[in-house]
């Protein structure tokens, strides 16, 4: 037999310099005659963060009496579960406060009680609140930037208030001496300890005389379905796909030189847009005058020079592929040293702050034109109107720029240079995009392909709605199906242009939309598994038709009754057969036993 006590709050006043005084309940646990063989151990959550100190002792002669003390009230806000741990498994808490800690006490009562009342969940566990000390009665402080006085005391009607809240017996005990930690704290306590023992006595004899009421045949254990498999999301590559751009320079419409034309280094419209407003005013996607900040278009003047004759012609028809990169001269020479650098950052997110500056300070080797490099980049990369997100900031407080800003260039005709024909509809798009995040495409606008060298590309075999899904993934590296159905279009479409991770999240979103549908509406959904079973298995989705035989078996007394169960092939209604739930050995168990029942003319224990 055991008595498990959970004592919660600080009965020290925290401005006082006696951190010496024992607590309360070790206090109790050395002076009271029923207490032996005390042994206490310190736990904590974190090394170094101590939560609570643990007590086990002997009560009553043989009772096992086990203590947990938690000073301090953090335990709620840092672990909730070890929190409620404590409380659930409590046969009697404490909850201790000094009467000269107003300010601590205030929290207790603002912020802690409701969390206990709540873990508590209308649990008839007795609660004792216990308020230690003497009150002083100090003069008040008089500054007026003072809300509370942190010495003022908690009376004695705050504390009954706050007991008949939680239902608790209030105590107060003016000092730690014999006669209130043993005679009053310790009378009550045992008196619930008492409560206790005699409550579990009498629990453990109801459970006997259920026990020998059981000892009858039993009806046959239902066990848990066997699990499915767990499909593993793939992370997402879509920095290295815009940087692995960069390096192969393929469908580059930019070429940056020095001043003397010594070097070039080329890039991408597109992607430069996506992240400067600057590079938008430098190539026409917006004129000076929608822009806000009068900076932008001076240091974009200062910076580059857009040579004269540019050959792209600003139709919203796009750019004709054969068409060679807009050239731009670099005004600013040690920026444009740097180029290269400042580009691979771009590429790669625009969120390694800190590897930029290195690759820079090594490059220069001075501290003046390294910083000017890196102002330079910072005004480029910061939004007009608003404040420099780059400037001050490390890498890990940077957002990624891209699938915010690519999304502003989706399905519209600025600097497209592709354009999709589909079911009587022109989408238009940017092959730089398209290359980088899709092989197929990279191949089909790369190599002897008709597509290479047209502006306008047929696409068959899929609804415009889903390509529209795809190119938004292409785009911005995410997707939100609006149903089963076209999640499983979407994963037809990703397997035709050979993208995987968007064909995990579809199966991913498959499965989790069937997991959550309840047995009731499975059972009277229109939706047919079987089809997207078919239809996984014909598209090379490996783990989705895998799982969607499991999750066949598991709900098979719903599936065996549907129509469409019956365009299982034979192959896969066997699988079904020996994975079913409940199997045919439970069911012949379950009759078995029914007719035992009826037999015995007896009722039975479970139903």
């Amino acid at each position: 037999r055991s008595v498990n006590i959970v004592a919660f709050g600080n009965e020290r006043d925290g401005f006082s310099e006696d951190n010496q005084q024992p607590s309360l309940i070790w206090s109790y646990l050395g002076r009271s005659a029923l207490i032996s063989q005390i042994d206490s151990s310190l736990s904590a959550s974190h090394v170094g963060n101590p939560v609570f100190t643990e007590y086990q002792a002997c009560v009553f002669g043989n009772v096992r009496l086990v203590v947990h003390d938690c000073p301090v009230w953090d335990i709620f806000d840092s672990d909730w579960y070890t929190s409620c741990r404590l409380i659930g498994g409590a046969d009697i808490i404490v909850i201790k406060y000094s009467v000269n800690d107003k300010t601590s006490f205030q929290e207790l009562k603002d912020s802690y009680v409701p969390m206990v009342k709540k873990a508590l969940n209308h649990c008839s566990v007795p609660v004792i609140i216990s308020a230690i000390g003497a009150r002083k009665n100090g003069v008040p402080c008089t500054c007026p930037l003072c809300t509370s006085d942190r010495r003022s005391c908690v009376t004695t009607s705050e504390g009954v208030q706050l007991a008949k809240e939680l239902g608790a017996t209030y105590l107060e005990l003016h000092t730690l001496n014999d006669f209130y930690i043993q005679k009053y704290f310790g009378g009550v306590l045992e008196y619930f300890m008492i409560q206790s023992l005699n409550q579990k006595s009498s629990e453990k004899m109801k459970k006997r005389k259920k026990m020998q009421k059981c000892r009858r045949v039993q009806p046959p254990q239902l066990e848990q379905p066997e699990k499915m498999p767990i499909l593993k999301g793939e992370a997402s590559h879509y920095n290295a796909d815009l940087h692995n751009l960069l390096c192969c320079c393929q469908c580059a419409d930019v070429a940056f030189y020095p001043e003397d034309l010594s070097t070039v280094v080329e890039a991408h419209k597109i992607i430069l847009c996506s992240v400067s407003h600057l590079f938008m005013l430098l190539f026409g996607v917006k004129s000076p005058c929608d822009a806000h900040d009068a900076s932008v278009a001076q240091l974009a003047q200062s910076l580059f020079a857009v040579q004269a004759g540019d050959p792209f012609p600003s139709s919203p028809q796009g750019v004709p592929p054969c068409v060679p990169p807009v050239r731009v001269v670099v005004k600013d020479s040690v920026f444009c040293s740097c180029l290269p650098d400042i580009l691979h950052f771009i590429y790669s997110g625009a969120f390694q702050w800190e590897r930029l500056e290195e690759d820079i300070r090594k490059k220069l080797k001075d501290p003046d034109k390294t910083e000017h490099v890196l102002e330079k980049v910072k005004c480029i990369l910061k939004t007009p109107g608003k404040l420099n997100t780059v400037k001050d900031c490390k890498s890990h407080q940077i957002k990624r720029l891209y699938n915010t800003s690519l999304r502003l260039f989706f399905n519209t005709p600025v600097l497209a240079d592709v354009i999709f024909k589909i079911q009587g509809a022109t989408v238009p798009a940017h092959r730089a995009v398209l290359v980088a995040r899709c092989e197929v495409m990279a191949a089909m606008f790369n190599g002897n392909y008709l597509e290479a060298n047209s502006i306008q590309v047929p696409v068959y075999g899929v609804s415009k709605d889903t390509f529209l899904s795809f190119l938004e993934y292409l785009y911005t590296d995410s997707c939100c199906p609006a149903s089963i159905l076209q999640a499983m279009s979407l994963l037809i479409c990703a397997e035709m242009y050979q993208v995987m991770r968007l064909q995990h999240i579809c199966e991913l979103y498959i499965i989790t939309q069937l997991q959550s549908m309840p047995s009731r509406e499975l059972a009277s959904t229109s939706l047919s598994i079987v089809s997207l079973l078919k239809k996984a298995k014909f598209h090379n989705s490996d783990c989705l038709s895998t799982w969607l035989l499991h999750f066949i078996a598991t709900n098979y007394l719903i599936f065996s009754q549907k129509p469409e169960f019956q365009e299982l092939s034979v192959e896969e209604r066997n699988f079904v057969e020996m994975h079913r739930w409940p199997s045919n050995l439970y069911l012949k168990q379950l009759a078995d036993y029914r007719n035992y029942i009826h037999s015995q003319k007896c009722h039975c224990t479970v139903m």
